[in-house]
């Protein structure tokens, strides 16, 4: 998935209100940029931290910048932008690129299920069962190497597990996909520490399979990382 503007350098001044973040550009002006994630982004907010804005001139759009990218100063990258994964995923369904789900034609986004919820993707193919994929964004990284999800606590990631595991029951397949949007790290862990209720109804969605992948990030796009898969049927 290439990033639709090409990307320009920043340096962050603040991250405030969840979804606003005070930026300088290399010219040294001030700008205020979109920052769209929820979680609490821990270890990616810091003042003075580097980083990459998307410019966009849609009259539409309060904020004319969105942050995208972080940049590490060993080279590497995060992607803080949640709307991406399933960006990026979708592009490597339609390509066939995730062996644990290459089997499928048909790909459908946001489709209704559970209770007042969208699925992220459901695939279906004659001669299969349905598979329910549910797409997280994991930024998090407290030991080198090792991502983790979530950063905060996630009532609204428990409530999938839940439902998920109601379609597993179903007898449908039932996926939670970790896409992690790092390009340091190549291990992944639940942190049960910072919610351990979410860690719990994981541990307790009986059936529900987990997908890891990595991801390749550049200031020119993100893209699945065919080389970083990790399929595990049903457990941690």
């Amino acid at each position: 998935m290439r990033f639709e503007t090409p990307l320009v350098p920043a340096r962050l001044i603040r991250r405030y209100k969840r979804f606003l973040a005070d930026c300088t550009l290399e010219d040294g002006r001030e700008v205020t940029a979109h920052c769209a994630n929820p979680g609490s982004m821990m270890g990616l907010a810091e003042p003075g931290q580097k980083i990459w804005l998307e410019p966009n001139d849609d009259p539409k759009k309060k904020l004319k910048y969105g942050w995208r990218l972080v940049g590490h100063e060993n080279g590497h990258f995060t992607g803080v932008d949640t709307s991406l994964p399933n960006k990026a995923l979708r592009a490597a369904l339609l390509e066939r690129e995730i062996p644990a789900l290459a089997a499928y034609e048909t790909i459908r986004p946001e489709v209704k299920y559970g209770e007042n919820s969208r699925i992220d993707f459901l695939l279906t193919q004659p001669g299969l069962p349905d598979a329910y994929v549910e797409v997280k964004s994991v930024t998090l990284s407290r030991q080198p190497g090792l991502a983790e999800f979530p950063d905060s606590v996630t009532a609204r990631g428990t409530k999938h597990l839940g439902e998920l595991a109601a379609m597993a029951a179903q007898g449908h397949r039932a996926i939670m996909l970790y896409l992690v949007q790092r390009t340091d790290c190549d291990r992944f862990a639940l942190a049960a520490d910072i919610d351990p209720a979410y860690a719990a109804a994981f541990e307790a969605a009986q059936g529900v399979e987990r997908l890891i992948c990595g991801t390749t990030i550049t200031p020119e796009g993100v893209w699945v990382d065919t080389d970083k898969i990790w399929h595990v049927d049903g457990r941690p």
